[in-house]
């Protein structure tokens, strides 16, 4: 199985090394191409794949192309790979709000796969829901289904309006998680904590708490009853949160985020 990732930036870095790292594929079958000369020297220096910066040597015999490019570079690398994708060429994109259409229909390609990774992909820690075209086979979908798992969790959306829906909620997710630290951090630093004490309480919290509710088949209202007795401190601050306004308000962000995609990806 021959693959080439299709930009060096960081998520294409990150396919990179887990692919290299889980071995799903060897070294001398996985390729990456680079725009500039300064690019494709740096790339080589990580020894994990054979690194091109034309893509006439290099598109034409791997068997998928992996799109990770920045959304608004999409339409110059259309141009540039429309004469040289093949029908039989899988291809996988992680660029966000381009549409499967879009692609399709600038590359004359229909094995198409979206998928929207988020950023914990670089530790092996990541989330990424995907989905494809009726064209891909079942046994492309599971092949690619195990190169995303290199890098964390997956899950497949028979539909790719519930990509955007996945953006807002594991894509943007993880801003969501350091806006709740950083107002903890920010409590505990008015409280008298210095900023690396802060830091400490307030990331050993979420990190216990999350391996908490991983190990367990408890739902988060019964986490929640458990921390809270009646008439405690952390019923206190429930209290404090309004009824439901911190919940509304992380629900309605949420929502403003899968808009936001459907818009770009229009």
């Amino acid at each position: 199985m021959k693959i080439l990732i299709i930009g060096g930036g960081n998520m294409g870095l990150t396919y990179a090394r887990s692919f290299a790292r889980t071995h799903v594929t060897s070294r001398l079958d996985l390729r990456l191409l680079a725009r500039s000369p300064e690019r494709v020297a740096a790339l080589a220096v990580h020894e994990i794949g054979t690194v091109w910066g034309s893509p006439a040597e290099c598109v034409p015999g791997a068997n998928i192309l992996i799109l990770a490019v920045k959304p608004q570079d999409s339409p110059a690398l259309f141009e540039t790979l429309k004469s040289l994708v093949q029908p039989e060429q899988l291809v996988l994109s992680i660029m966000a709000g381009v549409r499967i259409a879009t692609i399709k229909e600038a590359l004359g390609t229909p094995k198409v796969i979206r998928a929207m990774p988020n950023l914990p992909a670089q530790i092996g820690m990541g989330m990424t829901a995907f989905t494809g075209t009726d064209e891909v086979t079942r046994a492309e979908l599971v092949q690619v289904q195990n190169l995303l798992s290199t890098t964390g969790k997956t899950v497949y959306v028979e539909q790719e309006s519930a990509i955007d829906a996945s953006t807002a909620i594991s894509g943007s997710g993880p801003a969501y998680v350091y806006y709740c630290m950083g107002a903890l951090m920010d409590a505990a630093a008015q409280m008298g904590f210095s900023p690396a004490e802060a830091e400490l309480l307030v990331s050993q919290t979420f990190r216990g708490a999350v391996e908490l509710y991983s190990q367990s088949g408890l739902s988060c209202q019964d986490w929640i009853a458990k921390v809270a007795s009646k008439g405690g401190t952390t019923e206190a601050a429930l209290k404090a949160f309004g009824t439901g306004a911190v919940r509304e308000g992380l629900m309605a962000g949420a929502g403003a985020a899968r808009d936001r995609a459907e818009e770009l990806g229009k």
